[in-house]
């Protein structure tokens, strides 16, 4: 009988700040899906990122969004 072993190579182990960014725009999706959202990660102890700072189409994207969305695991999008 043969066996057969699997080697894995260990990386360094990244660790997030957020589970999740959730990136929205406009006050019917903040005020009513999102809300409904976030209420569900965080009863689940999901530790989400949320900006509700309302950037404007076309504003340039400050450093502290910047440096949120690097330190998220995982960027849901809500149109």
């Amino acid at each position: 009988m043969a066996c057969s072993s699997i080697q894995t190579v260990s990386s360094p182990k990244m660790t997030w700040k957020y589970d999740v960014f959730v990136s929205f725009r406009g006050e019917d999706t903040g005020n009513n899906f999102t809300d409904h959202l976030f209420g569900a990660l965080q009863g689940k102890g999901i530790v989400a990122f949320r900006d509700d700072t309302q950037l404007k189409k076309g504003e340039h994207i400050s450093s502290e969004l910047l440096q949120a969305i690097e330190e998220s695991q995982v960027l849901i999008v809500i149109f």
